[in-house]
């Protein structure tokens, strides 16, 4: 399996500007999940197995939240700034509102990250941001309910099965340094372990979960549970606390160093159950083709089935879940590194395929990254700007990329579409 590389820093400016005085940006996708919301699970749930409450929020279950919408706003501020630079954009009234599309999934905090985004990018202009209605699971980003794809959940239990030598169990002990990071932050002990608890002792433990894995049932691929999936869902918990600018994150226990510690738990497990080969491609495959379907729209200047948007587009926006960074991420095998965190997938983060012409030839390049603000730039609402960007890591595509990480139109193309095609029926 060939690995993802990243590039140096001198490489990463790079990537803001033409690699040749002929070389124009046409056209941008970018694949972002919602930004900061409040926590899907019930509190009750997860009481279990701290020693204190966790704390209340002023949402609803998995809404955006009032600071999850300004960071959004932010990054839709920095994008413009970016694309005007970069001459995608003319940043002039709203003629930049004409040629941009933005599709959201169905649920409240994907719609309203959507506006969000555009409300920094084109302020004071009207772009529309299509959703079904909420509750309707959309295709796009929920696909195993798709024509056309294959779905054996067999053979996706035996994927995951190949990667931990069939020993669900067996994560415990690849992980056990962070579980017990988390378990201290839950009894209200030290990292050793040998403080005193902050009141009783919780009533469950991480370590008593049982371990088993099996085809999953309705929309689920596969089952797998154990203390790491657990894990990661309290982790993510927390990575929200810090996000939102909570004042006393893992009641007073988690700072930024402790929070990277514990979200490997949460890395880990989205690499098992999303990026596993297999299963990412599956996953994908329904998304991957509307991006590329759009980007060859791009270049066509006509409409094409299966394209989102207009022809005339410039930007494409497709605001879903970390699920669906982390099925594309593991289809087209790709890696980064972003604010000490590896393959993380925070609030707000974004996957961008932009697309370059050559002088007037139809000679077009792919260049693609990951971008997300850092954990401070979301705790304190960091205005962001040219000088102060978000995290930026240009990403290398197995197949295709060259030295400078650029993939030519020519070989972009057939690298994505044959991770689609595995996923689908001919």
């Amino acid at each position: 399996m060939l690995v993802s590389v990243l590039l140096s820093s001198a490489q990463l400016l790079s990537q803001t500007t033409p690699l040749s005085a002929t070389e124009q940006l046409k056209f941008v996708v970018i694949v972002s999940r919602h930004g900061v919301r409040s926590p899907t699970g019930k509190a009750d749930q997860l009481n279990q197995y701290s020693s204190q409450p966790w704390p209340v929020w002023s949402v609803p279950p998995g809404y955006l939240t009032e600071h999850g919408f300004k960071l959004m706003t932010l990054f839709g501020a920095y994008d413009r700034e970016l694309f005007i630079k970069q001459g995608l954009l003319s940043g002039e009234g709203c003629n930049d509102a004409d040629h941009i599309t933005i599709l959201a999934d169905s649920d409240q905090r994907t719609r309203e990250t959507g506006k969000a985004i555009a409300a920094g990018l084109v302020p004071g202009c009207q772009v529309e941001v299509r959703a079904l209605a909420e509750g309707t699971p959309d295709p796009l980003f929920h696909p195993l309910e798709t024509d056309g794809i294959h779905l054996d959940k067999q053979r996706a239990t035996a994927a995951i099965a190949g990667r931990i030598g069939n020993n669900p169990a067996g994560l415990v002990e690849a992980y056990r340094p962070q579980l017990e990071a988390l378990e201290a932050v839950l009894r209200g002990t030290d990292v050793q372990g040998t403080g005193a608890a902050a009141s009783p002792s919780p009533k469950a433990s991480l370590f008593n979960l049982p371990s088993s894995l099996a085809p999953g049932k309705g929309d689920h691929l596969v089952d797998l549970r154990s203390p790491l999936g657990t894990a990661a869902t309290i982790s993510e918990n927390l990575l929200l606390e810090y996000t939102e600018g909570m004042p006393h994150v893992g009641w007073g226990r988690v700072d930024a160093n402790k929070l990277r510690e514990l979200l490997q738990l949460h890395t880990a497990s989205a690499d098992l159950e999303r990026r596993t080969l297999y299963i990412a491609r599956i996953q994908s495959a329904p998304l991957l083709g509307h991006v590329l379907d759009s980007m060859e729209q791009a270049i066509a200047q006509k409409p094409l089935s299966g394209a989102l948007g207009k022809p005339s587009d410039r930007l494409l926006i497709l605001v879903g879940h970390d699920t669906n960074l982390t099925n594309i991420a593991g289809a087209l095998d790709l890696s980064w590194l972003i604010d000490g965190r590896r393959d993380d997938t925070p609030p707000g983060g974004a996957l961008v395929f932009e697309l370059w012409q050559q002088g007037s030839a139809s000679d077009y390049s792919v260049r693609a990254y990951y971008t997300a603000q850092t954990l401070d730039q979301m705790r304190n609402a960091t205005p962001l700007s040219l000088a102060n960007a978000p995290d930026r890591a240009p990403l290398f595509i197995p197949g295709c990329s060259k030295a400078d990480a650029s993939c030519s139109w020519d070989t972009f193309r057939p690298t994505v579409r044959e991770a689609i095609d595995a996923a689908t029926l001919r």
